[in-house]
């Protein structure tokens, strides 16, 4: 058998199919466990061996070739949440956003053939280790369906790694706060808030009825939402406060949904019990954040996701909000502050890797460092929590070396070599 021993560096000459052995990674599983020397094999795209190098002997004929990661971290592929990527450009150019449709309720809207393949933020984050994406509509009560893709292809089709994996739900507000940021006003009760629950109730009881039917009347808005009767479609209900959460999955549960997970949550961590008695998994809030009102602590954010865990409630990190898409590239970095306040470092990793794939119903393929899972991972110098240790070396899907290389990069080196600097 032909065998190589090379250093990282020659890590994307290597092709595909071939048996290879990263050997020496400090490896971070994505289950919560940590192996300092490890031995990890790919082969036709999947992880082959996953092991202590400490502990084994190693046949270096078993192998095609073998690369050695010493002092470098190796990780599952984080996984982004509830965004807009792929689906927004540029903010100020309306014709690049194609994330909202009009109307109050619909489920049918899907961004899985939206999605641009081709953007250019794209590179940015998978720079950084994100190398999948739950791709979400927005507006309405519902907003439509969202699809989990790989940050990496020609096509949408090509990118699709869970087609319609669920549908997204606006929750109504039981209270809203006047005024705005630099000077917020009080916060008051919705009035309309029990008018608005009960159109959705409306609108859930009919669609259980075309499901318990059996219907075959081809009403596309019905017909998407039969996966969260089946459980096929997970409901990601979008809800804040604790009142708003306790009424959504007491509704939910009534209407006979099989799957849901909160998105949002910023109080979740007053109903932690509650929660993990359910068993309802939640997608925080981004961390980077103020708090919600003038008597919560400012670190109250950083310490809500070891606040869950300690309780037992499965979790997982969103960057949703202003700037989002772009903004996936500080994914990483929203839980390394977790881990600043209080959250143990493994846990943190499991958070953006298994505990979201559970989420969203990929584990079976993806989420950990494991033998007969796709080897979709990546290596970085440093702590790739840590926005100074983050140095994505190499990236793979599915086994597959994807280009690291971005706009940014190239503007970097660009003008680095006008001014006679040092080119990274």
């Amino acid at each position: 058998m032909k065998h190589f021993l090379l250093t990282l560096l020659f890590a994307p000459l290597i092709g595909f199919g071939q048996n290879i052995l990263y050997l020496g990674g400090k490896a971070h599983l994505g289950n919560g466990e940590f192996i300092d020397v490890s031995a990890i094999s790919v082969n036709n795209g999947k992880f082959e061996m996953v092991a202590n190098a400490k502990t084994i002997r190693i046949n270096p004929q078993a192998f095609d070739t073998i690369i050695h990661i010493y002092d470098h971290h190796v990780y599952p592929a984080f996984i982004a949440t509830n965004t807009t990527l792929g689906i927004t450009e540029i903010s100020a150019v309306r014709a690049t956003n194609d994330y909202r449709e009009t109307g109050t309720f619909k489920p049918h809207v899907r961004s899985l053939i939206a999605y641009n393949a081709e953007s250019v933020i794209i590179p940015t984050i998978r720079s950084n280790g994100v190398l999948l994406a739950q791709i979400a509509p927005q507006g309405g009560r519902i907003t439509g369906s969202s699809s989990v893709m790989k940050l990496d292809g020609w096509n949408w089709e090509d990118a699709v790694l869970k087609a319609d994996d669920g549908i997204h739900l606006n929750w109504p507000r039981y209270f809203v706060q006047t005024g705005w940021w630099a000077e917020p006003g009080d916060i008051k009760k919705t009035e309309e808030y029990d008018m608005q629950c009960q159109e959705m109730e409306d609108y859930f009881v009919k669609s259980k009825s075309f499901y318990e039917s059996k219907s075959t009347v081809n009403d596309l808005p019905m017909m998407a939402m039969q996966g969260l009767f089946s459980g096929e479609k997970r409901l990601y209900i979008h809800a804040n406060l604790q009142r708003e959460m306790t009424d959504a999955i007491l509704f939910a549960k009534n209407m006979g949904v099989k799957y849901m997970a909160i998105v949002g949550a910023r109080e979740a961590h007053k109903m932690a019990a509650f929660l993990k008695e359910n068993n309802i998994p939640v997608i925080l809030d981004r961390i980077h954040r103020l708090p919600a009102t003038e008597s919560t602590g400012v670190d109250v954010p950083y310490k809500q996701a070891s606040i869950l865990h300690e309780a037992g409630v499965k979790f997982a990190f969103c960057y949703q909000g202003d700037m989002e898409a772009m903004g996936q590239r500080n994914l990483p970095f929203s839980a390394g502050t977790a881990v600043a306040h209080g959250l143990h470092y493994e846990e943190a990793v499991k958070a953006l890797t298994l505990n979201t794939a559970e989420i969203l119903g990929i584990d079976e393929h993806t989420g950990q460092i494991k033998a007969g899972m796709d080897a979709t991972f990546f290596i970085s110098k440093g702590d790739a929590l840590d926005m100074m240790g983050n140095d994505v070396k190499h990236a793979f899907i599915k086994g597959q070396s994807i280009d690291l290389d971005n706009k940014q990069k190239v503007l970097n080196r660009k003008y680095r070599k006008k001014f006679g600097l040092e080119v990274n």
